[in-house]
């Protein structure tokens, strides 16, 4: 807004006559009013943008994260993971027409659990300091730079840590997370914990409706062939599938040692707008795909979440404790199976 709006009209130099003053003084009240009309505006304005903003809520799906973790036979646990239903708090300001953000994620650490627990503290708070604000026509743009800038500062801050230790660190984690903005999903990751989102399809012709999985994540390992000509183009090695014969991934946070060998810490990033057919978001390491297809572990939760008896609980919905018991049973599913891995899944139901 000019500031200087509400002034009066400058005046000749000699001074206005008599006349041109009582002009003014009654003219002053009009101004008042006019001031008055013009603050009422922009309040009707402001309380507007609110009602759209309110509108937006209601229409939007409502997310709730669960979580199980087992040790399985290792003798630490290296898995860490986030839930952040609200990731508002976080934030200084929310974008223009942003009503609510959720952030979920899982790591999977290796040789110590040092960087999946910093990538656990530090990830989502780089993402805040980031995260774009105000009236953004290109929001999609600027959340998957946001989100490439975020991984890159994490890593950069885990390893100028780990060096500066005596011995270094030569931890590592691989990283997933699911960042959803209102009901459009970016997934960002690296390495080989993965996410998946279950989707009823539209009913076929004898109408049950159809399950499909969709993968929300890119697996980074260095049997890939893109992942293993980047590996080799920096001077590193590929042996048994592994790099230099030792780490199973080829992108992570850390891993200090292996970054001159082409393992970086770029994540892909994927985007995915949430659906009425929508039933859950599935996160977790590889820890559970190692005896578990995607479409295997979306089925057992959906054979759980239809079971007809749950334990009543005061404080949760008969929803909320058929995905608390769908979770603990995948994960426990998982160590059943043989899975010596630590095992980390992290359910989100999607309700609208």
């Amino acid at each position: 807004m000019d500031l200087f709006d509400d002034l009066p009209e400058p005046t000749q130099t000699s001074g206005p006559p008599p006349s041109a003053i009582t002009a003014q003084l009654q003219t002053a009240p009009d101004e008042e009013e006019d001031r008055r009309l013009k603050r009422r505006r922009e309040d009707a304005e402001e309380e507007k943008k609110d009602e759209i903003k309110k509108v937006c809520r209601e229409g939007l799906p409502r997310l709730k994260g669960y979580v199980a973790a087992r040790r399985g036979e290792r003798e630490e646990m290296q898995d860490a993971h986030v839930l952040l239903p609200d990731m508002s708090s976080c934030l200084s300001s929310l974008p223009g027409h942003v009503s609510s953000v959720s952030y979920f994620a899982v790591f999977d650490g290796h040789g110590g659990a040092r960087a999946s627990r910093f990538a656990a503290e530090n990830l989502h708070l780089n993402l805040a300091k980031k995260f774009p604000t105000g009236d953004n026509e290109n929001l999609d743009k600027l959340l998957k730079k946001c989100l490439l800038d975020t991984f890159r500062q994490t890593d950069e801050d885990f390893l100028k840590k780990a060096s500066s230790q005596k011995p270094a660190w030569k931890d590592g984690s691989t990283a997933t997370c699911v960042l959803v903005v209102d009901d459009m999903v970016y997934a960002a990751n690296l390495g080989d914990s993965r996410a998946v989102l279950c989707r009823m399809e539209a009913a076929a012709a004898d109408g049950q409706k159809k399950l499909a999985t969709l993968a929300l994540s890119k697996e980074h390992n260095p049997t890939i062939y893109e992942e293993r000509m980047r590996i080799q183009r920096a001077g590193g090695t590929v042996r048994d599938g592994r790099v230099l014969g030792v780490l199973e991934v080829s992108r992570s946070i850390g891993d200090g040692q292996y970054k001159r060998c082409g393992v970086i810490s770029t994540p892909d990033v994927r985007r995915c707008q949430l659906t009425a057919n929508d039933r859950f978001i599935l996160l977790a390491c590889d820890g559970l795909f190692k005896v578990f297809s995607a479409d295997e572990a979306i089925k057992f939760v959906l054979n759980v979440l239809q079971e007809a008896s749950v334990e009543q609980k005061d404080d949760l919905t008969e929803e909320e404790l058929r995905f608390e018991a769908a979770c603990q049973q995948l994960a426990s599913e998982a160590v059943r199976r043989g899975c010596a891995d630590n095992v980390t899944v992290i359910l989100v139901s999607v309700c609208h």
